[in-house]
């Protein structure tokens, strides 16, 4: 049986940014799966090499079925060590597995701000080379608590649970490090009313778009790392 990584979309994007390219790159074989219109589920499976799930405008908490079985699904993956990544709802969907709750943020963190590496060998493993401050793209207004025995990799200045690790094979983001200059483009185009506020935690359309490309390489950069530490993991 050949194995391959399964990116369950949350939103009617057409390609899920930089971790299919990435993926793509190291020739490791993906399918992509859209529960929330209406593709199956499917039950854990030696087929899956891995599991990716991807941020959404819906919440972790939302009684949906297709988030349930999700969610059962990541349960599932971890009682059988699959590797697990998830970006932004995709991180919230593994904290509520692993026993850890999703609340609103005390703000809401939109745009481009800079996040702070934890000092501790788990933060230096996964983020090898990256600076101690580097920047991040963030969309959200909820945040996950750290579940028990995970280890916080980064935070912010609005957020501290930016990301941690669990075990040696799950990473969990509130931020969105997989964009791209086409993907962010497109988002920021079809939400741009919903772009108009400015506050410290919150940028409008003008600053999002402003040196989008320069922010884009270097959140690149940061994704290269953290998605081959991953990926280092899967066994094909």
């Amino acid at each position: 049986m050949s194995k391959e990584v399964l990116i369950f979309l949350h939103m009617d994007d057409k390609h899920p940014g930089y971790i299919a390219d990435y993926l793509q790159r190291q020739k490791i074989p993906y399918r992509i799966i859209r529960g929330y219109a209406g593709d199956p589920i499917p039950q854990l499976d030696d087929s899956m090499a891995g599991l990716v799930f991807m941020g959404g405008v819906m919440s972790a908490n939302d009684d949906l079925l297709w988030i349930k079985q999700e969610i059962g699904l990541i349960r599932e993956a971890l009682d059988n060590s699959v590797p697990l990544l998830g970006h932004c709802l995709g991180g919230q969907l593994i904290s509520i597995a692993l026993g850890a709750s999703v609340t609103t943020n005390a703000v809401g963190e939109v745009g481009w701000h800079r996040c702070t590496k934890q000092v501790n060998q788990h933060a230096s493993k996964w983020l090898e080379g990256i600076d101690d401050r580097f920047m991040m793209f963030h969309w959200h207004f909820e945040t996950f608590s750290l579940p028990e025995k995970a280890q916080l990799l980064f935070s912010s200045d609005y957020c501290h649970n930016q990301a941690y690790s669990y075990g040696k094979n799950v990473l969990a983001m509130q931020g969105h490090v997989e964009m791209t200059e086409s993907l962010l483009a497109g988002w920021i185009t079809q939400w741009r009313d919903d772009l108009q506020t400015t506050t410290p935690s919150t940028q409008n359309y003008e600053q999002i778009k402003e040196s989008l490309a320069t922010n884009v390489a270097a959140l690149n950069q940061v994704a290269e790392k953290l998605y081959q530490r991953w990926t280092a993991t899967i066994t094909l």
